[in-house]
C-alpha cells in the first residue's frame, strides 16, 4: 500500500528527481517526460469521465464507458509506475505491462466495433463534450506513444508499452466515435478541399452577380438610343 504523509520534499528544486529505486534523474530526462505523459493522459481519462458522470443514471453505455476508463486509469497508472522503475531495479509484486492488456484492449474494440458504422472519411475532433475528450485523450496517447519510442531508443525497456499505447490510442478513437453514436451525438467527417471549394463557390457567386448588372447596362443602353 503506497502511503504519502508529505507532498512536497524540496528535493526537485534543481531540476531533478529520483525513480524508483532512488536513482536520481533530471526531471526532462526521456524516462520522466514518458510517464509524464502518461500522466497526463491519465488525466485526460478522468475528465472524461467526469463529463460522463451525469449520464451514468441514464443510459447504461455511459456506464459500460465509466467501467472502461476505470481499468483505463489504473493500467496508466501501472505503466506509469513501471516506466519509473530503471531496468536495473525491480521489487516483489512489480507489476509490468503484458500481452494480457494487450489482448485485453483488443477485445475492448472488437466490442464496440460491432456497433460502428465503417468509415469513408477521417473524422474531425469534437462532437459531444464526452467525445471531443476522448479524442483529446487519443492525442496524447499518441505523444505518450512517441515518447515512450524516444526512451526505448536511449534504454532498454520492454515491448510492451509501447505497443500497449499504440492499442489503446486505437481504444480511444474506437470509444469517441462509440459514444458518439450511443448518445446520438453529432460526427464531423472532414471534407477534403473544403477550403478551396468554398472559395471557388464564393468566387461562382461573384460572377453570377456581374451577369445581371451587365445585362442591365446594355438593357438601359437600348432604350436610352430608342429614345433618341
Amino acid at each position: 500500500m503506497v502511503r504519502i504523509t508529505k507532498v512536497y520534499t524540496r528535493t526537485g528544486d534543481k531540476g531533478s528527481t529520483r525513480l524508483v529505486g532512488g536513482k536520481k534523474i533530471a526531471k526532462d530526462a526521456a524516462r520522466i517526460e514518458a510517464y509524464g505523459t502518461l500522466d497526463e493522459l491519465n488525466s485526460v481519462v478522468g475528465l472524461v469521465r467526469v463529463f460522463n458522470d451525469d449520464l451514468k443514471l441514464e443510459l447504461p453505455a455511459a456506464q459500460h464507458l465509466d467501467d472502461i476508463l476505470r481499468q483505463l486509469q489504473n493500467e496508466l497508472f501501472d505503466l506509469g509506475s513501471e516506466l519509473a522503475t530503471p531496468a536495473d531495479f525491480s521489487y516483489e509484486g512489480m507489476f509490468r505491462v503484458s500481452e494480457q492488456e494487450v489482448k485485453g484492449l483488443e477485445r475492448i474494440i472488437d466490442s464496440c466495433q460491432k456497433d460502428l458504422e465503417p468509415l469513408n472519411s477521417f473524422i474531425l475532433p469534437g462532437g459531444g463534450k464526452v467525445s471531443g475528450f476522448l479524442h483529446q485523450a487519443r492525442t496524447v496517447c499518441r505523444r505518450a506513444e512517441r515518447d515512450i519510442l524516444r526512451l526505448s531508443r536511449e534504454e532498454e525497456i520492454s515491448p510492451w508499452p509501447l505497443m500497449y499505447v499504440n492499442r489503446l490510442s486505437d481504444l480511444l478513437f474506437v470509444l469517441s466515435r462509440w459514444v458518439s453514436q450511443k448518445l446520438a451525438e453529432p460526427e464531423y467527417l472532414w471534407e477534403r478541399g473544403l477550403r478551396s471549394s468554398e472559395q471557388k463557390a464564393a468566387r461562382s457567386g461573384r460572377a453570377k452577380k456581374v451577369t445581371p448588372t451587365r445585362r442591365a447596362k446594355k438593357s438601359a443602353k437600348k432604350r436610352l438610343q430608342k429614345g433618341t
